[in-house]
Parts: C-alpha cells; sequence; structure tokens
C-alpha cells in the first residue's frame, strides 16, 4: 500500500519513549498471492502488537510471506488549553493491516502474537480487503490536508471570546473540520444570524 505513513512515527503507552513507524514494509517483493487483511488488536497498543509482529516473523523466517504492516492514521489538529496542535490519530482503533500470503505458518504467526485477538472475516475464515477498500484506505490516510478534531457538535450552545462577538451566547449551526472553523447561531438585534468563527473563538457552555 503506497502510503504517506513510511516516515511517520507513533508512540503509545507501554513503549515508554519509543516511536515505531506506524507503516512498516517487511518486504519490497511482490506477489500476486499476497492480500491485505485485517486483524483484531488490544486497543491502544496497535503499534505495539505490530512491532511484535514484525518480530515474530523475522524469528519464524516467514519474511517472504509477510510484506507490510499498517496501522492507518491520519494527522488531526487538536485544540488544548487555547493552543493548537498536530497529532496522528488512528483511523480504526484495535485494527492492523497485515499485508500477506496467508496459509498454516502464517495465520499462526498472526493468531499468536501477544495483543491479537483474531482476524476480521466470516467464522474463523480470515477476509482479505478488496481492492477498492485498499485503494479507499490509501486515499484517506495520504490526505496531505490536516483535519481539525474537534469537541463540539452541531446544535450545542457555546460561548464567543473572541472577535467582535465576544460575550455572545450561541449555538453551533455548522461544523468544519477541514478548515477549523464553525457556524454559530448569534441573536442580533432579536434576529438568528449565523456568525463563521475559528475553533479558538468559541468554548463549551
Amino acid at each position: 500500500m503506497d502510503t504517506n505513513q513510511n516516515e511517520a512515527q507513533i508512540s503509545e503507552k507501554g513503549t515508554g519513549s519509543k516511536k515505531i513507524p506506524g507503516h512498516m514494509i517487511i518486504s519490497a517483493s511482490e506477489n500476486p498471492m499476497a492480500k491485505w487483511f485485517v486483524v483484531h488488536t488490544s486497543s491502544g497498543h496497535e503499534v505495539r502488537v505490530m512491532e511484535q509482529l514484525r518480530q515474530r516473523i523475522e524469528t519464524m523466517g516467514l519474511k517472504d510471506k509477510v510484506f507490510e504492516m499498517l496501522v492507518p492514521t491520519q494527522d488531526k489538529i487538536v485544540i488544548r488549553s487555547g493552543k493548537k496542535s498536530q497529532i496522528k490519530e488512528k483511523i480504526f482503533p484495535g485494527y492492523l493491516l497485515v499485508k500477506m500470503i496467508l496459509d498454516d505458518p502464517t495465520w499462526l504467526a498472526v493468531r499468536t502474537t501477544a495483543g491479537i485477538t483474531g482476524f476480521v472475516g466470516a467464522g474463523n475464515k480470515p477476509t482479505a480487503l478488496s481492492e477498492l477498500e485498499v485503494a479507499n484506505i490509501q486515499k484517506f490516510v495520504s490526505s496531505p490536508a490536516p483535519r481539525y478534531k474537534t469537541k463540539f457538535i452541531n446544535g450545542e450552545a457555546v460561548k464567543i471570546t473572541d472577535g467582535p462577538f465576544t460575550d455572545f451566547l450561541g449555538t453551533i449551526h455548522e461544523i468544519d473540520e477541514e478548515k477549523g472553523k464553525v457556524k454559530v447561531l448569534v441573536s442580533i438585534f432579536g434576529r438568528e444570524t449565523p456568525v463563521e468563527l475559528d475553533f479558538l473563538q468559541i468554548q463549551k457552555i
């Protein structure tokens, strides 16, 4: 999967200060038999589990059958204490994507790795992702523009803290996570008027 995550480093609880790549290429060779599969992992420990699986694959000599592993993430901008910061947010918490040739040895390597509870599929049979599903995930994680992560919801009452409408109360009418902006309905001269504001300009009541 061609993503922009080769350089992405993700840290988790349990890894100390160590940051682990969110996209690991085990083998650069191509094999038409290899498919992408999804496995269940312990939520919050996806990257640590991926590193453990990588070590297990090397120990079992399966690098010719397991090619890539990916914890899909997307850049998000979060606002904490009135300041913006950029993070990498996991798109599918509790899941890990593995490109592999599925056979008994690779199935065993995955299933017996600590932190993995099973494959996604029907019954005991793992189901490979379709080409369309892979393309959609690739498109999503390759998005160059960071999105804002907001705690606001439509219809929520807020107070404006900056700008010409400071101290006005209003109701969120529309949220644009890509631009980090909201439209707030504010009562001006007895009439509700939509005002466009930055996330930093409002707070929950």
